[in-house]
């Protein structure tokens, strides 16, 4: 299995209204960017979220959360988000709104070191 399609499916309903939107297979996986940049993606059942790095390792501690490692060294800005994190509804879309600021964060912050 590369991805759970259903957790895709939950990406691009919550995402339905967002602007500069597009769709990218990657990693095995699935990505979505905003503005051009990787924002939420879905890996095999989990949900992938860019985070302000200075964040990661207080949102490390949440439910079912953990680092983003492809290399053997965690991404800092980057988590996988397991089912148990994102189960309510409630639950899902404060994983995609941090991923919608963060990535405005980071958009932003590139924009003016240029």
């Amino acid at each position: 299995m590369a991805y759970n399609e259903k957790t895709a499916e939950r990406i691009r309903q919550a995402l339905a209204r967002t602007k500069k939107l597009v769709e990218k297979k990657m990693f095995g996986g699935i990505a979505f960017m905003i503005n051009d940049k990787m924002c939420i993606g879905v890996d095999k059942d989990d949900l992938m979220i860019r985070c302000a790095p200075e964040m990661n390792d207080e949102l490390l501690s949440k439910k079912g959360v953990r680092a983003f490692d492809l290399s053997g060294k965690p991404m800092k800005g980057w988590l996988l988000v397991s089912p148990d994190g994102t189960k309510s509804k409630k639950e899902f879309e404060w994983w995609i709104q941090l991923a919608i600021e963060s990535n405005k964060k980071v958009t932003s912050s590139k924009k003016k070191s240029k």
